[in-house]
């Protein structure tokens, strides 16, 4: 992966820090773990915006039909996730039929999950004025204008690449495969 974007792009955008008393950088060489043993990881969250069946599933396949790789694009930040850091046992894809999570993978304190490969460090800049909402009821929303506040990730395509050294840091990429997002039971 290069870490320019270009028009066409399907991006995860998501905000990390500490989570379920994790430090970043613990969470970041726990997932590279699981990937090298498992082939893949869980890559935890929380709230609607990046909802499973309504938001990721169909943002991953309508890209993916199109030969566009899906990139979860983190921007690390201060953050106070204290929680309880409770492992999830089973995810669903659907939030109907429920299988084991693989012993190798450790996923805690979130509600869903990111189905991630290809975990690496990027020092690269993503301008959310030059992105758009991609799914939901704020499709076509500029991304700057969404990612706000409270919001912390979206489902977002680049409609063009824009100023290489302006825009939010991206510190670590990851690709997102099959079956994209998740359900989490504990």
């Amino acid at each position: 992966m290069t870490d320019a974007f270009g028009a066409g792009d399907a991006v995860i955008f998501m905000k990390i820090g500490t989570h379920a008393n994790e430090d970043l950088g613990d969470i970041i060489e726990r997932k590279k773990r699981e990937i090298r043993e498992a082939g893949y990881s869980m890559w935890g969250y929380g709230g609607n915006t990046c909802h499973p069946t309504s938001i990721v599933q169909p943002f991953a396949r309508n890209h993916a039909a199109s030969n566009h790789p899906i990139r979860l694009c983190m921007h690390p930040m201060e953050s106070r996730h204290f929680a309880v850091p409770v492992r999830a046992e089973q995810y669903s894809v659907d939030g109907v039929e429920w299988e084991s999570i693989p012993s190798s993978i450790n996923v805690l304190g979130s509600r869903y999950a990111l189905c991630i490969t290809g975990l690496r460090e990027a020092d690269a800049q993503l301008q959310l004025i030059n992105t758009r909402v991609a799914i939901g009821n704020s499709t076509g929303r500029i991304g700057a204008d969404y990612v706000r506040g409270h919001v912390d990730k979206a489902c977002l395509e680049v409609v063009s690449p824009g100023d290489a050294s302006e825009g939010i840091q991206i510190g670590f990429v990851a690709d997102v495969v099959e079956p994209y997002a998740v359900f989490l039971r504990n």
